[in-house]
């Protein structure tokens, strides 16, 4: 499985990701569109992504926002459909 130092950097990934594509995680928590489960099957799935050393590039270049994650995003419909 995956260590706690490799599930924290993916949870920041995730936080990162979902703030950029203006994805509020928190508020879907809050209003039950997710729950703690879902949201820890996202963050083991981006553990487990191929490309995930891509993130940090692609956040940093998209510091200013955007629409949509990379195609390559394993939680990319999650992340649209959790859009504000």
């Amino acid at each position: 499985m995956f260590g706690s130092k490799r599930i924290a950097h993916h949870s920041d990934l995730m936080t990162r990701m979902s703030e950029t594509v203006g994805a509020d995680l928190g508020e879907a928590i809050a209003e039950g569109r997710i729950d703690a489960e879902m949201l820890r099957a996202a963050t083991i799935s981006c553990a487990g992504c191929d490309e995930a050393a891509e993130c940090p590039s692609w956040l940093d270049d998209h510091a200013a926002g955007a629409e949509a994650p990379p195609d390559y995003c394993r939680n990319r419909n999650l992340m649209m459909a959790l859009q504000g």
